[in-house]
């Protein structure tokens, strides 16, 4: 049971922890690479120490085959123009072309104690065979993409401490033809390995098919015991509100486990014990020899326990401790926090409720970080703080992809991200629908993969590795169609139950347990431009797991990988005439979606750098209204959207709040705008203010102000009130409609809504540019000049202030695009994380944004301010 321990047993605890983290290393630089067909030893030769391996390349671990050759420059950068046509692929080539063997020499000295030495592989794709100092490592040959492989190395470690580790690594079995098709012919999904390798209408094929050591290699140190898959609960009773000090918390209860594997021949008694604000919690085992077996601990209380949110309902707090037996220790990190889906009979869909309190889902979705799986924490790190930026509160990751990794699920859980993981399974591949593109009938392709044993214990093994995270809220089946019947019944009814069981399992990724869908078609979409009042006025499914728009980046993010001579704006030939908008092979290539006529209400489009920029202002427009318009029925139409889709693992020309380079674009922060907490907003449809609180209190003692203006600047009408507003709740306000037709009809007007505390600090700031009765935005097209002037100083390192002052009887200063710039290549800095973007300043007002970036060595930055009415220019920072 729990007891205080004296201060010498807490210390030793720390101090074990600490030897984990200095024990254990990955083996992530060194590694050498050949293809099958060049070397003639098996790897009992190879991986012996002495084994030439002069000449071979240096290899990317983790990494691909491909990336590996094109760091060696024997391929080029795929996500440049054309440059992935020219790479083989292994449909064409066979699958020998990929097939490699890896070889990474370690020092490790061989053990004189019962200390045992463990070779941990986190994802290898496809199969492999591995060879330690002339033996081979695994008795029969490792299958599946997601199945972590451990091995006691112990025994075939050298005396000298030189070791060789040799790993073949064979591609997927069958490759698949990338014909064009949703996942090429579908044979891809055959194995237990992502589908979007052989293509989509997202990407092209990735011609080695991500073939690879992918994921971590490490070496583990334990005792004659070590300890696996730890498992953490957190319950938290009641209802409990994020602005309560945890003094004034109720407790909450963790429940820890883990299993036990006693690799020696003796029978061994211990304890397994971790400590958590100076208490520590202990059993006492016995484990036979040889057997491995799950211990759980007694629960333990927090009695004042500081709860991990959802962004934008509260803070995330997490803790940190470790799991100590003997030697071997293991840290454990969560967040204290307790999860439960409901019903809603309203809107005839789940609903989430996170400590008691219901979240209303504002998501998006997530393919991979990268498409050649080129993953590290720090990109994790800055996409998952877009998705915070972005005001989301939830990650779907695709079905079609991964199940991603731990460091994806840490970035979620620092920023507050909740996650819905999808399992290997997609409608397109495994047989939904009847496909002329696809080798098999749907009735086979329902049947896939052919390894279904293989399927399950990836899938169990996926979740021991996932849900220790405070972030992880939903599991689901697949995108779009459950798996094959077996291994549905075994995700459903023993796997996420019996290793998880806190979280709600969804059948498929739109099905009826998820959302009702009684509006015909599949559940998802639609996708592309729509309508601005359609956000508003359509109501489609109750909790939408695919809805979307555009996503096209400025011209400097175009430079980045479309060749100067195909840099040409896309032309709309009218509807039904030219879907694409487009016939530029590169532009068709890299999978644009067409804006249709949205950027020509904006006036005629001169080059495609005036493209770029119109098309900014419909991408503000878009995502502002699609989170706008679901908020506005919040609890009546619905319980969440989630976008389809916020980024994209290579240079595609659609869906994505920032590009590949992580330069956001004007999606980003229209849905910054649209989907913060509390919001004003104004309804097309309707002609009515709204305000969108979703937060857990009641808000009073707020001013709403309402303001018209016209293209000059010229305030044509103005009116304020003070309100209230409940909890979790959307809710009309005042009609603007008519006044707003009548106003706008000539030339369009600026509406500015805005919400002020009783300290007369704006909580909520939002602009609106409404066209003329025609639709146009005539008025724009002969605003006057900016007059705002613009000043940058470094308030820290790495933080910059740039702030935007209007003068008084000036236009407004629309639209303004702040970036930090590498003032000797004129480059803009990446990634930069901005408070806001895309900017405007009222006459008489100004407006500050602070940059967050991290400096780099000899760059002095320079900040870049251009706007609809203001030309580009650089300004120092102070």
């Amino acid at each position: 049971m729990m007891r205080k321990y004296p201060f010498l047993t807490i210390l030793l605890l720390a101090v074990s922890g600490l030897l984990y983290a200095q024990n254990d290393y990955e083996l992530n630089t060194g590694w050498k690479c050949q293809p099958i067909g060049k070397v003639k030893a098996g790897g009992d030769k190879i991986s012996q120490p002495g084994y030439s391996i002069t000449g071979w390349l240096d290899a990317t671990v983790p990494g691909t085959v491909l990336t590996t050759l094109i760091n060696n420059k024997l391929e080029p950068d795929p996500f440049i123009g054309l440059n992935n046509q020219k790479i083989p692929d292994i449909y064409t080539v066979g699958r020998d072309h990929y097939t490699y063997w890896f070889v990474k020499n370690f020092t490790e000295a061989a053990s004189k104690s019962q200390d045992q030495v463990w070779l941990d592989l986190r994802g290898v794709n496809y199969s492999c065979e591995i060879f330690l100092n002339g033996r081979k490592v695994n008795e029969r040959t490792h299958y599946g993409m997601y199945l972590r492989q451990s091995y006691n190395i112990t025994k075939y470690l050298a005396a000298n401490g030189e070791n060789r580790l040799a790993i073949l690594v064979y591609p997927p079995d069958p490759v698949g033809n990338p014909n064009g098709g949703q996942g090429g012919d579908g044979e891809i999904a055959r194995n237990v390995t992502h589908q979007y390798v052989a293509g989509w209408d997202w990407i092209q094929p990735i011609r080695d098919r991500n073939t690879g050591i992918w994921d971590k290699v490490t070496i583990h140190h334990s005792g004659a015991v070590r300890i696996r898959n730890p498992h953490i609960i957190t319950e938290v009773s009641g209802t409990r509100f994020p602005d309560v000090p945890a003094a004034q918390q109720a407790p909450a209860v963790l429940r820890v486990s883990a299993e036990l594997e006693n690799t020696s021949t003796d029978t061994i008694k211990g304890s397994l014990t971790y400590v958590l604000d100076g208490d520590t919690t202990t059993a006492t085992v016995k484990l036979a020899p040889g057997v491995t077996r799950e211990i759980r601990l007694p629960f333990h209380i927090i009695l004042h326990p500081r709860l991990w949110w959802p962004n934008g309902y509260g803070t995330q707090e997490l803790y940190h401790t470790t799991l100590v037996f003997g030697p071997d220790a293991v840290p454990l990190d969560f967040g204290v926090r307790e999860l439960a889906t409901g019903w809603n009979a309203t809107t005839h869909s789940a609903q989430l409720t996170v400590n008691g309190q219901k979240i209303f889902i504002k998501g998006g979705n997530y393919i991979v970080s990268d498409e050649l799986l080129r993953l590290s924490p720090e990109r994790y790190d800055a996409e998952v703080r877009f998705h915070r930026d972005m005001n989301l509160n939830l990650i779907r990751v695709w079905g079609g992809a991964l199940t991603e990794r731990p460091e994806f699920y840490t970035a979620c859980d620092k920023y507050g991200l909740l996650v819905f993981q999808d399992f290997w399974n997609s409608g397109d591949c495994n047989g939904r629908w009847e496909d002329p593109m696809k080798k098999e009938d749907q009735w086979t392709r329902k049947k896939y993969p052919d390894d279904h044993p293989l399927f399950i214990r990836s899938a169990a093994d996926q979740v021991k590795l996932l849900r220790n995270h405070p972030s992880l809220a939903f599991w689901c089946g697949g995108n779009e169609i459950t798996p094959p019947g077996d291994i549905f019944a075994a995700l459903k009814d023993s796997i996420i139950p019996d290793l998880d069981g806190t979280r709600t399992f969804f059948d498929y990724s739109n099905s009826d347990s998820m959302s009702y869908n009684n509006l015909g078609g599949n559940g998802d979409g639609p996708y592309g431009i729509q309508d601005i009042k359609t956000f508003w006025g359509h109501r489609t499914y109750p909790f939408n797991s695919e809805i979307g728009s555009v996503g096209t980046g400025d011209y400097e993010s175009l430079q980045r990988f479309i060749p100067a001579d195909h840099l040409v704006a896309p032309v709309y030939r009218g509807k039904g005439k030219d879907g694409e908008g487009t016939a530029d092979e590169i532009w068709s290539y890299h999978k644009y979606i067409g804006y249709d006529s949205s950027v020509y209400a904006y006036g005629p489009i001169k080059d495609l750098r005036d493209f770029a920029e119109k098309a900014q202002l419909v991408n503000y427009d878009q995502y502002r209204a699609l989170m706008e318009g679901f908020s506005a029925h919040m609890w009546d139409w619905y319980t969440g959207t989630i976008i389809w889709k916020t980024q994209n693992p290579w240079t595609a020309l659609r869906g994505q709040m920032y590009d590949y380079y992580l330069d956001p674009n004007a999606c980003l922060y229209g849905l910054h705008n649209g989907s913060e907490p509390l919001h004003i907003m104004y309804d097309p449809v309707t002609g009515m203010t709204m305000i969108a609180n979703n937060t857990f209190r009641t808000v009073r003692d707020l001013m709403m102000q309402v303001r018209v203006l016209d293209v000059n600047g010229k305030t044509l009408s103005q009116s304020q009130q003070f309100f209230e507003v409940g909890p979790t709740v959307a809710k009309n306000y005042l009609p603007l409609g008519r006044s707003l037709d009548r106003l706008r009809a000539k030339e369009g007007i600026f509406l500015s809504l805005r919400l002020l505390d009783i300290n007369k600090k704006v909580v909520s700031d939002n602009l609106y540019w409404l066209p003329d009765s025609n639709g146009v935005f005539s008025g724009l097209q002969h605003m006057p000049a900016s007059a705002a002037d613009v000043t940058a100083a470094q308030s820290e390192k790495g933080k910059i202030t740039v702030t935007l002052k209007n003068p008084a009887g000036s236009a407004v200063a629309f639209f303004n695009r702040v970036s930090l710039v590498d003032p000797k290549t004129k480059e803009r800095l990446l990634p930069v994380f901005y408070s806001d973007n895309y900017i405007s300043v009222l006459p008489g007002e100004s407006k500050t944004v602070t940059l967050d970036y991290t400096p780099k060595t000899g760059v002095t930055p320079v900040v870049s301010v251009r706007g609809w009415n203001l030309q580009e220019k650089l300004y120092p920072v102070k």
